[in-house]
């Protein structure tokens, strides 16, 4: 069986494509199950590689049994559409941001929080520990089943096209993209920017078009995406950590007999794991890929931008909104917010 390998190069590769389906070297078994994932990520971003990497390993360790076919790239709708399919069963798993997901599972924003995290050491151990495990539990009373550990998208930085970020007055009146998530559009605003709730596949043309004058994401959404064709300045603000779940229908994977349910989220797991650790050796050599094809960076001083929201009511009606339980456990990992 060939395995699509993720290298550094691949994933910045312009036009680099990712087989949707694994080729086998050995006649195929007849599938018991043939399901869908779908993704918002560019093909290679380490996200896809990694799933496809789990999708061959289930489809061997299954004999078979269970085939999944991979769609990333929004092939199959915007990520709010998506959402809706993964829930009446359209696709049967999907990889959602948490940040998007909040619209749907309000406490799966949480770890979105404005600098509440100040390096991975602090998130892994809120998602791998309580806030995790609190988290999963509000998702699964909707439907929709956390199949894996959940992923890394990466901490989040600002790109512009007029000018750079460097301090929080900087902020004010800048017209930027987020994602549409309640918690990433109260932020901004909170900080004096002027946020517009843009679903992803529409980004890039909204930046190209001066819709908007920048936007945020982590560095590998910028380079797998090519956003530095339409943005001058990255500002290192790492404002907020994001991360991926995999989302699977409920129907469709109680469908599953026990052990292919336990075949598909150790592998699952398995690539989550790995893609942690691809976000984390790719957000250090970046910056350097980045700065070379005309990006222009800065670091700042995030204290200033976290003081700044203090003075704000961004805490204190975020904790009002997610409740003491679920805010005791953010800041068990974050330290005090309030």
């Amino acid at each position: 069986m060939t395995k699509k390998r993720f290298t550094r190069r691949g994933i910045l590769t312009a036009g680099a494509a990712l087989p949707l389906v694994g080729i086998l070297s050995r006649p195929a078994f007849a599938a018991d199950f043939t399901y869908k994932l779908a993704t918002g990520q560019d093909p290679t971003h380490p996200i896809n590689t990694r799933a496809q990497e789990a999708i061959d390993r289930i489809r061997e360790a299954s004999k078979g049994r269970l085939e999944i076919k991979l769609f990333p790239a929004n092939q199959l709708g915007s990520d709010t559409d998506l959402l809706s399919q993964v829930r009446n069963g359209g696709v049967e798993f999907f990889n959602l941001s948490t940040s998007i997901l909040a619209t749907l599972v309000p406490a799966a924003g949480i770890p979105n929080t404005g600098f509440a995290f100040s390096d991975y050491a602090a998130v892994w151990k809120a998602m791998d520990g309580g806030l995790g495990d609190y988290i999963r539990a509000q998702i699964t009373k909707t439907g929709i089943i956390p199949v894996c550990k959940v992923q890394d998208n990466g901490f989040r930085q600002i790109t512009t096209s007029t000018h750079p970020i460097t301090k929080p007055d900087d902020l004010q009146g800048l017209k930027i993209r987020v994602p549409p998530a309640p918690i990433l559009t109260s932020l901004f605003a909170a900080l004096g920017a002027g946020p517009s709730p843009i679903n992803f596949n529409e980004l890039y043309s909204a930046l190209q078009t001066k819709i908007v004058e920048g936007q945020e994401n982590p560095l590998a959404i910028i380079a797998t995406t090519r956003l530095y064709e339409v943005q001058k300045f990255c500002s290192m603000t790492g404002h907020v950590w994001d991360g991926y779940w995999i989302l699977g229908n409920r129907r469709a994977w109680q469908a599953l007999p026990d052990d292919l349910r336990k075949i598909a989220a150790q592998e699952f797991d398995k690539s989550a794991l790995d893609e942690r650790a691809d976000i984390a050796k790719l957000s250090d050599s970046l910056r350097a890929n980045l700065t070379a094809k005309g990006l222009v960076f800065n670091d700042v001083d995030r204290n200033s931008f976290r003081d700044a929201l203090r003075k704000t009511s961004f805490y204190k009606d975020w904790k009002a909104k997610f409740g003491d339980e679920a805010w005791a456990l953010l800041e068990a990992s974050s330290g005090p917010l309030t």
